[in-house]
């Protein structure tokens, strides 16, 4: 297959989540990307995840997560020879993604200004939590601070049970996803004469992605609140119970509302005053879910889903993480990739792709996570530096 990116390198200097979840996307794009870790220990994901022996291993689920497709060099830039080999290798590169706070890789010589002077060219993506500039650009940010300063937790949760966070690090997957559609952008810029400096902020990033509660503020002045399972446009638009299992229902519109009530049985709900029209079913929203689970009672949620679907009802039961992933349309799509055994693990390993497909076919990565610095020699020799230069280096601990 014929990736899009397959003309490019991008150095990956990132450590953890948004970083990492940036390249990943970009390596299943086609981009060689090769992840630059420090040799003391490399990329902290390395040491977290929920299986105690890869953490061991230094090679923790949540660094394997995020770096298939990824070849891993490590570099004390610190070190004379090591900054001038990893100036060598920038020179060969067409982007670089950092999330070190803002100044760090000014401090050791490697800036984006300084970059510029061996690659004129260079797409520079710098990820930080809040900025290279303004008040708070050198506070530290991790997800949960940024999911709190963003207004994400005060919508999160019922009226009763908020702010609570996201279940899964939005704000550095928002933030990864922004680098990286920033970075394929400036990429595919041809009429570009030199360098570009890409400035991603993850808590703008988490901002922009809630835009509809952002414009609720903004144009009509009214702070969104925590609604649960609630559709603050529509009802009934939400998770309902049934007879056995939860059930999410979207009947935005009105024909939907009657297919609904209809398919249930009761199409007096749909003739009655307090919920006719929208404004109404807004206003006694509570109202008719009552009304709604009181038929919704004599099915399952499964069965519930073949009949609305069935009607153009749109709806689907609320699934667990494993029973997300059995779904055939998942196996079907072939979201999920599977590496035979994998080098630092000993054992096959399984791990999420993209949710793109290209001309028809799920882009797939050619290898797996990588132990650390398990490519350093072959990139090096990419370089052009002999095997000698090579053993010297490592001598040096440059490498």
């Amino acid at each position: 297959m014929s990736l899009p990116l397959r003309a490019y390198r991008v150095l990956d200097l990132t450590n953890v989540l948004s970083g990492p979840f940036c390249c990943h996307q970009l390596a299943h794009l086609g981009a060689d990307v090769v992840k630059v870790e420090n040799r003391k220990g490399g990329d902290l994901a390395r040491q977290l995840g929920a299986d105690p022996e890869l953490v061991k291993r230094s090679m923790g689920i949540s660094y394997l997560a995020q770096n298939a497709g990824k070849r891993s060099i490590t570099i004390d830039f610190k070190h004379p020879q090591g900054k001038a080999l990893f100036l060598k290798l920038v020179a060969t590169a067409d982007a670089l993604v950092e999330n070190f706070r803002p100044g760090v890789m000014q401090r050791l010589g490697i800036g984006y200004e300084d970059l510029l002077q061996v690659n004129p060219r260079l797409v520079y993506c710098a990820i930080s939590g809040f900025g290279q500039d303004g008040p708070l650009r050198d506070r530290p940010a991790y997800d949960q601070i940024i999911q709190g300063m963003s207004g994400v937790m005060s919508i999160t949760g019922a009226p009763d049970t908020a702010p609570y966070r996201v279940g899964y690090p939005v704000a550095d997957t928002v933030g990864g996803l922004t680098a990286a559609f920033a970075v394929a952008a400036a990429l595919a810029d041809t009429q570009r004469t030199g360098g570009i400096f890409l400035d991603v902020s993850m808590l703008e990033s988490t901002m922009v992605a809630m835009g509809w509660a952002m414009s609720n503020q903004l144009i009509a002045g009214k702070e969104p609140q925590p609604m649960g399972n609630e559709n603050i446009t529509a009802s009934p638009s939400g998770t309902f119970k049934t007879g056995s299992g939860l059930l999410n229902i979207s009947a935005n519109k009105q024909e939907q509302f009657e297919a609904l009530c209809n398919a249930l049985g009761l199409p007096e709900i749909y003739r009655d005053p307090r919920f006719f029209e929208r404004h109404a079913r807004l206003q006694n929203r509570y109202l008719l879910r009552d009304a709604l689970e009181c038929g919704l009672a004599s099915r399952s949620a499964d069965e519930w889903c073949e009949i609305l679907n069935a009607v153009d009802v749109p709806s689907g039961p609320v699934y667990s993480v494993s029973q997300a992933l059995a779904q055939p349309q998942i196996a079907e799509r072939g979201m999920v990739g599977t590496f035979r055994n994998v080098a630092g693990v000993d054992r096959d390993l399984q791990l999420v792709r993209t949710g793109i497909k290209v001309n028809g076919v799920a882009p797939a990565v050619s290898i797996p996570p990588r132990t650390l610095g398990a490519d350093s020699r072959q990139v090096l020799e990419e370089l052009g530096l002999a095997e000698s230069e090579i053993d010297a280096l490592f001598t040096a601990q440059a490498i």
